[in-house]
Order: C-alpha cells, then sequence, then structure tokens
C-alpha cells in the first residue's frame, strides 16, 4: 500500500489537541464549580459540574468558546448552542439566558469567555486596509462561528501567560490584538464589520446600548435616544429589537430591576429605597415589575436568595 494511504488526514486532530490542552489549563486554575476572573483583565474562565437550567444572565461583547462539554445561549425565542467545534459571539451587551447542556464531575464543561474591544477591531481594519466581506452578516447580536485551529492558537498562547505574571503587561496586547485580527478573518467577519462600520445600523444600536447602561436610571424617551444615535424613532425601535429581542425600553427596564436586585441583596437596601436609586417612582410600579421579571415579589426573591445560600456560608464554621 502506498505511504499516503496508509494514514488518512485528520483536520481535527491538532484542534482536538487544543482543546485538550485548553482543558488541562483551565482545569488548573479552576478546580471547582463555578466563574474566575484572570489577571487578563479581558479573560474569565468558567467550569461547570452538571448540566443547568437556564438561568439569566447579561452577556457582554465578547467571545466564548467551550473547550469541553457543551452550553446553549437563550436571547429571546432563539437558541444558540455551542460545544468545541461551534464558539458563540456575543456583539452588544443584552439580557439573556445561559444553559448548560453537557458536564459532569468527571467531565465537566470548561471554557472561557474573552471580552472584545470594538475599538481596535475598528482599527485593525482602518489601519490594514483589510478588505470587506463579501457576504452580508444576520443583524443579531449574538451568533455562532466555527472554531478553526489558527484561531484557538493565539488563545492558547494567552492562557500561557497566566503561568507567567510577569509577562502579561507587554505580551498580553499583542496577542489579544492578534486575537481581534483573526476573528476578522474567521466565518463571522461579516457580523464584525457590521457591528464596527460608523454609520451602519449595528454601530448605532450599538450606541443606543452604551448610553443607556450608562443612564439607565434617567427617565428616557425613545425621541431623545433615536436622536441621540442619529436614527429615527421607528428605525431606533426596529432595529434595537432584531438586535436584542426587546424594545429600549424594556432593556432599560431589565437593567434597573437586575442593579435594583444587586442593591437589596448585596447593600441591604430595602425594596422602595433601591426603586427609586434605579429610576422608579412607584414602589409599586416597581413591586408589579419586579414580580413580573423574577416571579415574585421583592422581598421574597432576597429572603430565598439568602436562604439558599446560608449552607454554603455555614460550610465555612466547622461545629
Amino acid at each position: 500500500m502506498p505511504a499516503g494511504n496508509q494514514r488518512k488526514h485528520n483536520p481535527y486532530g491538532p484542534l482536538h489537541a487544543m482543546h485538550a490542552g485548553l482543558a488541562e489549563t483551565i482545569g488548573r486554575w479552576i478546580d471547582s464549580e463555578g466563574d474566575c476572573a484572570t489577571a487578563i483583565g479581558s479573560l474569565q474562565l468558567f467550569r461547570r459540574d452538571a448540566p443547568s437550567d437556564a438561568c439569566a444572565c447579561m452577556v457582554e461583547s465578547s467571545v466564548v468558546f467551550v473547550v469541553q462539554g457543551a452550553k446553549q445561549l437563550l436571547v429571546g425565542e432563539q437558541a444558540f448552542a455551542y460545544n468545541t467545534e461551534r464558539f458563540l459571539l456575543n456583539s452588544l451587551d443584552v439580557p439573556a439566558r445561559s444553559q448548560v447542556l453537557e458536564a459532569s464531575p468527571q467531565h465537566p464543561c470548561l471554557g472561557l469567555v474573552f471580552k472584545l474591544n470594538m475599538g481596535v477591531m475598528a482599527e485593525i481594519i482602518a489601519q490594514n486596509s483589510l478588505p470587506p466581506p463579501r457576504e452580508c452578516a444576520q443583524e443579531s447580536s449574538t451568533t455562532l462561528g466555527s472554531m478553526t485551529p489558527v484561531l484557538l492558537e493565539p488563545f492558547t498562547r494567552l492562557l500561557g501567560l497566566l503561568d507567567e505574571p510577569e509577562a502579561i503587561a507587554v505580551l498580553a496586547p499583542l496577542i489579544e490584538r492578534e486575537i481581534h485580527y483573526r476573528l476578522l478573518t474567521s466565518d463571522l467577519a461579516a457580523r464584525l464589520w457590521q457591528i464596527t462600520s460608523a454609520g451602519s445600523h449595528s454601530h448605532r444600536i450599538a450606541r443606543a446600548v452604551h448610553w443607556l447602561r450608562r443612564h439607565y436610571a434617567q427617565p428616557m424617551s425613545i425621541e431623545e435616544l433615536a436622536a441621540h444615535v442619529q436614527m429615527s424613532a421607528s428605525t431606533l425601535h426596529h432595529h434595537f429589537r432584531l438586535l436584542t429581542a426587546m424594545s429600549p425600553l424594556q432593556y432599560q427596564k431589565w437593567l434597573r430591576l437586575n442593579e435594583a436586585r444587586r442593591l437589596m441583596l448585596n447593600e441591604g437596601l430595602d425594596a422602595s429605597t433601591a426603586a427609586f436609586q434605579v429610576g422608579y417612582e412607584s414602589p409599586s410600579q416597581f413591586s408589579r415589575e419586579y414580580r413580573r421579571l423574577f416571579g415574585v415579589p421583592p422581598r421574597r426573591d432576597i429572603e430565598g436568595m439568602r436562604d439558599r445560600a446560608l449552607p454554603s456560608r455555614a460550610t465555612t464554621f466547622p461545629n
């Protein structure tokens, strides 16, 4: 048999080896279920030991890689399942629900979140005269891309810097820039061009999202927000819903209610004080909308979360 026929080329071999290496590295840095910030500001690691129900979350502008197991993100009525072959791209900060699909204590779901810098994206496009993609991207804040060795390799080097902390300040920015370039040459290039192109609908919605996150407690007029991003009110409403699965008013309400929940749980504020602090004028309206989002009134919700946290706290104080 000719030598060339004795062993077929396996295009997934290098990718599988990279995933195994990254799983080993992530497992060393996070040995119990949860999320782990790192010394690299743009990089977060995660571990999940069992499948889960969908949990509410706010996803930032980021890419999410799973190197072992599987997860999915639900944005509105759409579900985006990702694993070692597909990665998740979020081009805007949007409310969503995250769910673990495949995980066990022996083979936990392991992965990383890398926060994107759209300014770096735009700079790379401008400085290197990159040609625009031929295809048009579907207008959505979340999409899936194909994992490739070329894309995964700089992430391997970025995680490697965690073992060389003195080199992070010098080398991490270079690798992060390379990652943004690799994403701009991936199968999601069209989506990234769309969100970084000044004047595009996606770019203007991104500006609207940024304004709402900074000013959620202020009264909002759709007309004023539309004028701020140089769109008509109807166009703003249409494209905002396409990208976030919410209207601007629903987005602001989600931000307000989740911040009020944080204030009550972490800072001990009562419901009325938290409501006024996030921009509500009527405690009764706040209570109604809180119950509609979280399923229970504010006080009962906070008491329930504190009760559920008690067993884990008690374990830190042996008998």
